[in-house]
């Protein structure tokens, strides 16, 4: 009987490590693995879109802060699963990795695989000692690009396994681009600081400056992190920008799944010069489309990407993403990169990842028989 595997994420939100986490119980189970996608939810709340595989909701309860709701999953998710039995638990994040620390404590479980996607800078205390918590209490830890993996490695002084990324090359594909008379810049991921958002308006009031006809359209933001400070300080940049330039900018907050391939299809191009990621999914979905990417001249992306795969910006310059975006708009720059994106994205299969994941599953599973 093949192995029954728990993978935990810490949210039912469109965020790239749950859709990392969803992604890989998808494809396990089409590999003939027992695999079930678990998550906190409050009541109400639904995984962003129908996982394909088995999941579990752990009901979850409001809280006030962060700091409080941080406590109140730990404790929901250990709760849940005492009443559940898996023979492997792959958390993906700090959240249900420090349930399962708990668990692994009082010997209610044997072990935990942990994948850690980032490492945030948190400046309350116990957030960051849970975060620390989730990945230094883990008995084996997976992380998705040679960045963190060099960092992790250092920071632990043990083996970090690399198992990288996938795209959905089925839903992202090229398809019938939107035709309209604007060019539309998009950013994805919400306005937050981590993601450079109010860099990509500074950048995008450049640019639209010298061509009226171009509009930015920035979607995404469900997480649960308070970024109250970047929307006041994106809505101080874009009052004092002109009228015409404020009435080209549109928010549209959280987009439904399934309107995700055609959002991007609906793009000239996709502008991505985070301040820090763990891999940078969306550029690859995009890249899949046909839709070129703007990303930052800074690992993770140099590390997976080659010099003439992408358009590149220096994050903490807006004239560098201005340029970039401005080169996006040569059509002869944008039909290269639009016929290289699909090619570029086809390195990248959540089969291969899956397949990675099946080994080191077995060897876990064997190591905790023998330890038992």
């Amino acid at each position: 009987m093949s192995p029954r595997i728990a993978i935990f994420t810490h949210s039912t939100n469109p965020r790239g490590g749950v859709v990392h986490a969803m992604q890989l119980a998808e494809a396990l189970c089409r590999q003939g693995v027992d695999a079930t996608l678990i998550a906190p939810a409050l009541s109400g709340q639904y995984f962003f879109r129908e996982p394909s595989c088995p999941s579990l909701l752990i009901p979850a309860a409001p809280a006030l802060s962060t700091v409080e709701m941080v406590e109140s999953r730990i404790g929901e998710i250990e709760t849940a699963l005492r009443g559940q039995r898996f023979d492997i638990h792959h958390a993906q994040d700090p959240i249900s990795a420090n349930a399962l620390a708990n668990l692994r404590a009082e010997g209610a479980i044997p072990g935990f695989i942990r994948t850690v996607h980032h490492l945030d800078d948190f400046a309350d205390a116990r957030l960051a000692a849970w975060q620390d918590r989730g990945w230094h209490t883990a008995d084996r830890l997976l992380t998705v690009s040679l960045l963190w993996q060099e960092k992790l490695c250092a920071l632990s002084g043990q083996h970090v396994h690399l198992t990288g990324n996938g795209v959905d090359h089925q839903r992202f594909s090229p398809g019938e681009k939107a035709q309209t008379g604007q060019k539309t810049f998009l950013s994805l991921g919400g306005i937050e600081e981590r993601k450079n958002t109010i860099g990509v308006l500074r950048a995008f009031l450049q640019v639209h400056a010298l061509r009226p006809d171009t509009r930015l359209v920035i979607a995404g933001g469900a997480s649960l992190l308070n970024h109250s400070a970047a929307h006041g300080a994106f809505a101080s940049v874009l009052r004092d920008a002109t009228p015409e330039a404020q009435a080209a900018v549109q928010v549209l907050g959280v987009v439904d799944d399934d309107a995700m391939p055609a959002l991007y299809r609906s793009a000239h191009t996709l502008v991505a010069p985070a301040f820090m990621e763990g891999f940078g999914l969306c550029p690859l979905e995009a890249m899949s489309c046909g839709i070129p990417a703007i990303v930052s001249s800074i690992r993770p992306f140099t590390d997976h990407l080659a010099a003439h795969e992408a358009l590149w910006a220096d994050p903490a310059d807006p004239s560098s993403i201005a340029a970039a975006m401005a080169r996006s708009l040569n059509d002869a720059e944008r039909a290269r990169l639009s016929h290289l994106g699909p090619q570029t994205a086809a390195r990248f299969s959540w089969d291969k990842v899956a397949e990675d994941h099946r080994a080191l599953y077995e060897t876990f599973a064997e190591e905790c028989l023998a330890d038992a």
